[in-house]
């Protein structure tokens, strides 16, 4: 029956595998950890990626770890501990994310699918609350209930330092830390964003080595 009205809805993956999640009907996922840790082995992975922007997400959206270009890429922002709270609370967000609507969009609809997981994650609850009291935005995409994972689409945003950049990235699971994503940026060759990032590079080197 919730298959017939996945295909009547129309739903995508992630919604589908939402829906049977709420209905008790798929695999059991292992609750959140209330501090995520990220392997020794994951972070020299990433600093292993001079070159582009690479950090770890886990379902909450909470950066768990990033390397160097990760950290100036996201230098705008007055903390870089969360896309939601970065997305809808700093006054950065509407300007570094140039489609600062596609963002809220997939914000809520990411962290809605982190609950589908683990509908009684107390942080994730928090973070609702949290957002919900001070965004008008955050309470009406809420109360959509949209459901969406990472997609790979070509994303734009406006560095306060190096100017645009439009970047297409890459997720992955972290297959032995369930619910942890490894998300890579990186802008075609020998385009602006391509320059841009390698200006954003040396200056995370140059005020690294100060």
């Amino acid at each position: 029956m919730l298959a017939a009205v996945a295909r009547a809805l129309d739903l995508g993956p992630d919604a589908h595998d939402h829906l049977f999640r709420l209905a008790g009907l798929s695999p059991g996922d292992a609750p959140t950890p209330a501090r995520p840790r990220v392997a020794q082995s994951l972070r020299e992975l990433l600093d292993a990626w001079p070159d582009t922007p690479a950090f770890v997400l886990d379902r909450r959206l909470n950066l768990l770890a990033g390397n160097a270009l990760a950290d100036a890429f996201y230098a705008d922002f007055a903390e870089a501990d969360n896309l939601v709270r970065m997305t809808f609370l700093d006054p950065a967000g509407p300007t570094f994310f140039a489609d600062w609507r596609r963002a809220t969009e997939a914000c809520v609809a990411n962290l809605r699918l982190a609950l589908g997981h683990d509908p009684h994650d107390r942080q994730a609850l928090d973070l609702v609350e949290e957002v919900g009291s001070a965004s008008a935005d955050f309470r009406r995409l809420w109360g959509r209930h949209d459901v969406q994972g990472k997609t790979h689409e070509a994303k734009t945003f406006r560095h306060g330092t190096v100017g645009e950049l439009t970047l297409s990235y890459h997720a992955f699971d972290v297959r032995d830390a369930p619910g942890q994503q490894l998300i890579v940026y990186r802008a075609e060759p020998s385009t602006r964003s391509a320059e841009a990032l390698r200006l954003l590079g040396t200056l995370a080197v140059s005020s690294w080595l100060r």
